[in-house]
């Protein structure tokens, strides 16, 4: 297996693994999350694939994608009161669900850390919903810890 920057003909696998992730999501707080929608168009999608500073990573298996990590390069400059850094955000990261527990989430994952860490960010940040539990023990296994919490209360 190898991860790699997605390309043109990764496409429909990488909007099969999206529809993935719009069911767990769905599933878990249909109040605010539709069902059977998708989240980029075709020209939405071609157009991150090729955009520098939103790279989609993909695990790769002999031509077939096994998972991918949706990442933001975001940088603040000159702001009243952030320091200058630049930061890793991963937007999306989904690993087919028929062969999740094998590692793969983990390779995306050193392999976007690594990338981060090529390009010279400062950090590596993502967002993870409650109502998925299983993707936040992978992400406390990967090593990352809170930030900041998002709480609401809904009327």
């Amino acid at each position: 297996m190898t991860v790699r920057r997605a390309e043109e003909k990764d496409m429909e696998k990488i909007k099969d693994l999206l529809n993935q992730v719009l069911t767990v999501h769905h599933n878990g707080r249909p109040d605010l999350f539709k069902a059977n929608c998708r989240k980029y168009t075709d020209g939405e999608l071609l157009d991150i694939i090729n955009d520098d500073s939103r790279p989609i990573f993909v695990a790769d298996e002999d031509g077939s994608v096994l998972g991918y990590a949706f990442c933001v390069i975001r940088q603040k400059k000159n702001h009243n009161i952030l320091t200058d850094i630049k930061t890793m955000y991963i937007d999306d990261l989904c690993v087919d669900e028929s062969i999740r527990g094998k590692h793969v989430g983990t390779a995306i994952y050193e392999y976007v850390k690594g990338y981060a860490r090529e390009i010279g960010c400062y950090n590596l940040t993502l967002n993870v919903w409650a109502c998925n539990e299983s993707a936040a023990r992978f992400y406390e296994k990967q090593g990352l810890k809170p930030q900041a919490t998002t709480l609401e209360q809904i009327l």
